[in-house]
């Protein structure tokens, strides 16, 4: 064997011998450097109709004015019956007939804002217009005005729902129905409150909550509104549509109102 060839074998050796020191061992395992990637999952998101607002009255201080008075009236107390809600139910106060007719004997306060949406009624509640004592029934019946989706406008009246037992756990809540608007069965915001409702229905518990529907009172076989019921807009009431209502709930408010010890007397 020539020196040259010894020459190449040692130098392969020594390679060899040098890769196979630089080598991590089966005892050493291989670091790693690992790179999280940012989380595409969506983040939860408050929902609008369910987050307490003050609502902007645009000049005039017109709504909060509104509200202080109802404030004022709750800290006088001596309510039973409380109405809230937005400009459809605020409406009782345009003609008292019906209003004093049925309800005068249940100690009754309207405290309804025209133009409200769900997380404006659920902020008053929670900023004083809660009576203290507490009401025996709420009658509420709001979410029309509101943009959201009936998913999220849904959302809010549980919320309000929730915040009404969260003050009074024995206060019972008779939820309604948002009442049909629009001049066909086919108008689009009559079509979402009618998805409001189908989802909110699901309140009513058979003891605290119970829900009705006054929607099929207001309206023709064919869908469209009862003239005489409605306002030229086919949103707010006319007289006639508060005596349909009243006559509708008047029922279920004695049974609400009266405990059952007394009914059977």
């Amino acid at each position: 064997m020539t020196f040259r060839t010894l020459g190449t074998l040692a130098l392969l050796t020594l390679t060899l011998g040098l890769w196979c020191a630089a080598a991590p061992s089966a005892a050493e395992p291989v670091p790693t450097t690992t790179t999280t990637a940012p989380s595409t999952a969506p983040q939860a998101t408050k929902n609008p109709a369910a987050t307490p607002a003050w609502r902007p009255d645009n000049g005039g201080n017109w709504w909060s004015k509104i509200h202080d008075a109802n404030v004022e009236l709750a800290k006088k107390g001596h309510i039973d019956l409380l109405f809230t809600g937005d400009s459809i139910t605020e409406g009782w106060q345009l003609d008292q007939n019906p209003w004093k007719k049925n309800f005068a004997d249940f100690k009754p306060a309207n405290f309804a804002i025209r133009g409200d949406q769900t997380q404006h009624v659920l902020f008053r509640l929670q900023n004083g217009e809660f009576p203290n004592p507490a009401p025996k029934v709420v009658v509420l019946m709001i979410g029309t005005n509101n943009p959201h989706t009936a998913e999220e406008t849904a959302g809010g009246i549980t919320a309000i729902v929730h915040e009404i037992h969260k003050q009074s756990p024995t206060t019972k809540v008779l939820l309604l129905a948002i009442f049909p608007r629009g001049g066909t069965p086919e108008d689009k915001s009559r079509i979402k409150n009618q998805a409001v409702n189908a989802l909110i229905a699901q309140l009513d518990d058979g003891k605290t909550v119970k829900y009705l529907d006054l929607g099929p009172k207001f309206l023709n076989p064919d869908g469209t509104p009862i003239k005489e019921a409605y306002a030229p807009d086919t949103l707010h009431l006319a007289w006639k549509g508060y005596e349909i209502w009243a006559d509708a709930i008047t029922p279920t408010l004695k049974e609400l109102l009266v405990p059952p010890a007394a009914t059977q007397k």
